[in-house]
Formats: C-alpha cells, sequence, structure tokens
C-alpha cells in the first residue's frame, strides 16, 4: 500500500523495490568481487602455466611474464610470452606479446564447447643456427611437445585462430640482411571440424602478408586440420611485387650471386597424406642479374652438389602421388652468366638483355614435353637464340637443343681465350651452332663456331709481352688466316660430340655438362678441326 506523506507525492516505495535492488546488486557484487580476487589469482597461475608448459617441452623452453584470468568472460590473456630455443636461446624464438584464449561462444549455442586463440603482433626469429641445432637433434620437431604445451594454456581445443600484425624473421648468415615477412595476418575457422566434417577439407584459412618490405603475398585455401598421420591442405598463393635481390643471403655458399629483380607468380598447391601437388601457373622475374661462381676452393663441393640434385631429379620423376607442375616460368630482361675463377686466367661468360620462358614442365612423363626458349646477346653482342625440348626421363635424359649465336664482338672473349687458346685478340667477330640431343644414356650432336675478320697480333697492344708470346700470336692469327673461307672472308671449325652417360657414380647431366663444355671450348680455338680427346670416354 501506498502512503501519502504531507510534503511527498507518495510516502511508500514500490513493494519490489527492494528485491529488485537484491537482485541486481548480488550479481553485480559477486562479479566485482571475483574480478578484484582474479588479481590476486593471476600470479599463483601463471607460475603454475609457465612450470606446466615447461614439462612437455622438449629442447625448448618458456617464459610467461604475466598472465590474467577474467572470470566473467572466461577469458585468459598471455602477456610477453616467449618461446625459447635451449641450445641456442637467444634470441626467443617466438614471442606473444599479447595471447587471448576464450570461449568461442557462437559455438556453444550448437552444443560445442571450443577456444578461440587471438595474437597480436606475434613475432617469429629464426637464425642458420637454430635451424641447425634442430636439424642435429635427435627428436622429431613433432615429437617436442608442443600439442601438449598448448592444451596447457587454455582447457578447450582451438576451434579458430587469429593472427594479426605478424612479423617473421629470418638471419642466414648476416644478420644486416635479414629476410622478412611483415603485417602478417591469418585466420583459419572450424580447426575442430565442427562444421562440414563430411568435406575432406573441412576448414578454411586465409594469409596475407608483405614480402621484403614492397612485395604482397596471400594464401587462401581449405584443410584438415585433424587428418593423420599428419594434416593436409590445399590453397592458391599469389606473389606480387616481391623483391628477388633480397634472396641474396639464401644463396650464400651456393656459387650463385644474384642482383635485382622483381618476381609475381601464381600457383596452387595440395599436401595431404595421399596427394602432393604443386602446380605453378605462373611466374615472373624481371630484371635479375645470376652469375653461377666455380671456384678451385668449392669444385669438390659442386661436384657433391650436382651428384645431390641428380640423385633427387630422379627420385621425384614419375614418382606417384607426386605431381610438380609449371604451365610458364618467364623470365626478362635478365642477366644470365658463368664465372671461372678456378681458370688460369678468369672470365665470365653471359648473355645480357636475356628473355627466357619454360613452358609445360613437370615430374611426370605423362604431362608430355617442357619446352625453353631463350633469346638475348652473348656477351652483350652476339644475337642468340636457343630452344629446348625435355621430358622427365624414364630410362634416361631426353633432351633435344638448338643453339645459334651471330656476330659477338671477340674482343668480349678475351678472358676465355687466354685461360684455354694462350692468346687474346684485338679484333673479330664469333658466331656459333650447335644442336644436342640426349637420349636415354647416349649424347650426340656438333658444336660449329665461325670467326670473321680476327686479328689476334697488334703491335699496340701487344707491346708489354714477351717475344715468344708475340711470335705464338702471330702463328695463331696466320692459321686462322690460311684456314680461312676467301669467298666469307670466315674461320669454320666443326667439333662432334658423341659419348655415353653411363657411370653409375657420376650424375648423367654432370657428364653431359662435361661432354659441352670440353666441345665448347676447344671449339672457339680457331684453326683447329678436332675432336676433343677423350669425349666419348666421359
Amino acid at each position: 500500500m501506498l502512503e501519502k506523506k504531507e510534503g511527498h507525492s507518495w510516502v511508500g516505495r514500490l513493494p519490489g523495490s527492494r528485491a529488485l535492488r537484491w537482485g541486481l546488486g548480488v550479481p553485480v557484487a559477486l562479479a566485482l568481487l571475483l574480478y578484484l580476487a582474479s588479481f590476486f589469482l593471476d600470479e599463483p597461475l601463471r607460475a603454475m602455466m609457465e612450470r606446466r608448459i615447461n614439462s612437455h617441452l622438449v629442447g625448448y623452453s618458456v617464459r610467461l611474464p604475466g598472465l590474467h584470468l577474467n572470470p566473467i568472460g572466461l577469458s585468459l590473456t598471455l602477456k610477453g610470452l616467449a618461446v625459447l630455443q635451449q641450445a641456442h636461446p637467444d634470441p626467443p624464438i617466438v614471442r606473444f606479446p599479447v595471447l587471448e584464449a576464450s570461449i568461442l561462444w557462437r559455438e556453444v549455442l550448437s552444443g560445442k564447447l571450443v577456444a578461440v586463440f587471438e595474437l597480436d603482433s606475434p613475432s617469429v626469429n629464426i637464425n642458420l643456427q637454430q635451424l641447425h641445432s634442430e636439424a642435429a637433434s635427435k627428436v622429431p620437431l613433432k615429437e617436442h611437445g608442443w600439442q601438449q604445451a598448448v592444451e596447457e594454456i587454455y582447457p578447450l581445443k582451438i576451434n579458430t585462430l587469429k593472427v594479426r600484425d605478424a612479423r617473421v624473421t629470418y638471419i642466414n648468415h648476416d644478420p644486416a640482411r635479414p629476410l622478412v615477412l611483415s603485417h602478417l595476418n591469418l585466420q583459419a575457422t572450424n580447426i575442430r571440424n565442427i562444421h562440414l566434417p563430411g568435406q575432406v577439407y573441412p576448414s578454411s584459412f586465409h594469409l596475407d602478408t608483405a614480402i621484403f618490405g614492397t612485395g604482397r603475398g596471400t594464401v587462401d585455401g581449405t584443410a584438415n586440420f585433424l587428418d593423420e598421420p599428419y594434416p593436409g591442405g590445399k590453397g592458391r598463393v599469389t606473389l606480387a611485387g616481391v623483391p628477388v635481390n633480397n634472396l641474396k643471403p639464401l644463396l650464400t655458399g651456393g656459387n650463385f650471386t644474384l642482383q635485382g629483380g622483381v618476381l609475381g607468380a601464381t600457383g596452387a598447391a595440395e599436401y595431404a597424406p595421399k596427394v602432393k601437388v604443386a602446380h605453378l601457373e605462373k611466374l615472373t622475374v624481371q630484371g635479375m642479374r645470376v652469375d653461377y661462381i666455380h671456384a678451385k676452393s668449392t669444385a669438390v663441393v659442386e661436384k657433391k652438389r650436382a651428384v645431390a640434385v641428380g640423385k633427387t631429379a630422379k627420385k621425384i620423376a614419375n614418382e606417384p602421388g607426386l605431381l610438380v607442375r609449371a604451365d610458364l616460368v618467364s623470365l626478362t630482361g635478365c642477366n644470365f652468366g658463368l664465372v671461372n675463377n678456378a681458370a688460369p686466367k678468369p672470365y665470365r661468360l653471359f648473355i645480357s638483355d636475356a628473355d627466357f620462358e619454360l613452358k609445360n614442365f613437370s615430374n611426370q612423363f605423362s604431362q608430355g614435353p617442357a619446352q625453353a626458349r631463350l633469346t638475348g646477346k652473348f656477351m652483350g653482342s652476339g644475337t642468340t637464340a636457343a630452344t629446348m625440348n625435355f621430358r622427365p626421363p624414364k630410362k634416361g635424359p631426353d633432351l633435344d637443343l638448338q643453339l645459334k649465336v651471330e656476330n659477338t664482338q671477340m674482343t668480349a672473349l678475351n678472358g676465355l681465350l687466354l685461360s684455354y687458346g694462350h692468346f687474346d685478340v684485338s679484333a673479330g667477330v664469333f658466331s656459333l651452332v650447335t644442336e644436342l640431343h640426349i637420349k636415354d644414356d647416349t649424347i650426340s650432336g656438333y658444336i660449329k663456331p665461325f670467326f670473321r675478320d680476327m686479328q689476334v697480333y697488334d703491335s699496340r697492344k701487344d707491346q708489354g709481352k714477351t717475344l715468344v708470346h708475340k711470335a705464338y700470336e702471330i702463328l695463331v692469327g696466320g692459321a686462322a688466316r690460311l684456314l680461312q673461307n676467301r669467298p666469307r672472308q670466315e674461320v669454320a671449325t666443326k667439333v662432334d660430340i658423341r659419348g655415353s652417360l653411363k657411370n653409375p657414380q657420376t650424375s648423367r647431366w654432370q657428364i653431359a655438362g662435361a661432354l659441352f663444355r670440353n666441345a665448347f671450348f676447344r671449339a672457339i680455338l680457331p684453326g683447329f678441326e678436332k675432336k676433343p680427346d677423350g669425349a666419348a670416354k666421359r
């Protein structure tokens, strides 16, 4: 009942007001009490979690400086979590400034109790020492206890993973030239296969990142993270504006040098227990310079590497369940060189302004032959055109090569001529035609060079040479003139290439390369038409 009192409209209160205050006040007070109490629980929980995570890890450890439990939303926030490799703890392999784990509430309505992990600005730092240590470990990577460690963070299985603004840094040899993926974002959903369980790949994921600062990369795909014996998935990859020059640290010790270049690519890949496909639809590189450097100090390593590459190529050729395809590889405005520092007089052979196309490359014989085409300028002046058809071997290599070089200025070849012929030239034009055929275990073909207007001895250029060397150059120049085709004013020689590739201790491609190289070097010495010694024996 309401009572009216003087000076007040109503002196009584609504009968339910006190109950309403209690009904609202008690939960708020409890929530506030739990919130305050959680701060007292944070430190014991942090210490316990750090200890339990480390108890599962082998060869690695974690540091967890901070943790906060939110009892209202049942979320857990880890602050400053760092993962260290015990053999090389500095720098930590992974840092998580903020990692939040919570219940994925929208799945509760479907009767599933799973978690969402959200990572803000994590950083991954890997160097060569750490990789070598992991490779030398007797414990496989998947058996280091990672899954059990993650389960200690939050009692629920992860169903959604969100990574925002991550950074991945790899240091090979030079800390001043790291490889960096920045602003990396990743989202993976339905990791526990709650939805679409009947599909081969019921989960979806998206990744985008900046590559070496100016490049961009994206991956969109689907996966089955619960597949056995390991997860499987497939996706589309797009790369654009990637500076190839930044890959130089990866080539350290590989006899390659690299300058410039911008890369773009599109393709798709699928990797699962029963299928492995890598399909490169298109790859383009513009403005790249690549040199292969041969040296005495690395000759043994080069030979071992060539054998290893040959074995790998043989292993994956026509391997069931593995398909490697490249529809189009296009290199434009490039410079390809061979530097021989092992020669008496080091020299560099190169093709400038090179455009190269490779189509229909595959590791499967059934996909048909690949076609390659190269145009450019040999030694900066000789118009060059080459075509090559090849396919994965069944019994042995299968290749056909045609090459034509026209009007190279011979002065650009003086380094090569001094190393193998002990003379140089002051003028002349060099051209070359060659065919090479490799079938199973047999190589055949020829190299036919042409020399025009060649002048070997020049009294002004050769002033500092000994009398004996001057006489030698006069004889070489005279021999060239004697063999000269009068109407065309040119010297032509021909070297046949014949040989067997059967040698269980040596790569077939290495033998083929040696035969071709020896024939080429001997062929360019003008005035001598003779088969290279032992060509058929190599």
